[in-house]
């Protein structure tokens, strides 16, 4: 991959959980575990669920680089391969087998911040590592096939920004006298 398109991923992903970063500061703990109907997610919810994936997402990158060239030669499917060529998720809800409606409510605001800004951290310091040349291993998605640390770089970023539609529609529900509808 050429050292410019690192630097452009790297740049959207570093954009992006900063948004998720800087936004909490408009919640309180109560406001994070409000849920804006019996069946969805509270906007802590979806917090914890951008930390827990984008941090699995983290460990993918780091194995595919300590994978060298293995599984380089395999490829992610074709419904993956439309949403990275869009630089986007579709912008409707995803099943995801792995998503419990009583996934866990943070118990700190603090904690949040604290693992976005330790993941932002520790993304940028593998991506400041490397040599892009070398990078060919890939690992597997459960769900999308194959991809190397450069696409679980992008596919993470894309996840986080799909959930900021979620994050959205949430606070215009529930808080819509915030000034943070992005």
């Amino acid at each position: 991959m050429e050292s410019s398109k690192t630097v452009t991923l790297l740049h959207q992903f570093n954009q992006t959980i900063q948004q998720w970063i800087d936004q909490l500061d408009s919640y309180s703990i109560e406001m994070l575990r409000q849920r804006p109907q019996a069946d969805a997610w509270s906007l802590g919810q979806v917090y914890v669920h951008i930390i827990e994936d984008t941090g699995f997402y983290v460990e993918q990158i780091k194995a595919a680089l300590a994978a060298k060239n293995s599984n380089a030669e395999r490829s992610m499917r074709t419904q993956a391969r439309i949403m990275f060529e869009k630089n986007d998720f579709p912008d409707l809800a995803l099943e995801n087998p792995f998503n419990d409606i009583n996934m866990q409510q943070p118990q700190r605001k603090e904690e949040l911040l604290h693992a976005l800004i330790r993941i932002k951290d520790e993304v940028n310091s593998v991506f400041d590592k490397i040599d892009p040349s070398t990078a060919n291993g890939k690992t597997e998605h459960p769900g999308f096939a194959f991809f190397n640390a450069f696409e679980w770089l992008q596919f993470g970023e894309m996840h986080m920004r799909h959930h900021l539609r979620q994050k959205k529609r949430i606070d215009e529900r529930l808080f819509p006298h915030l000034a943070i509808h992005k």
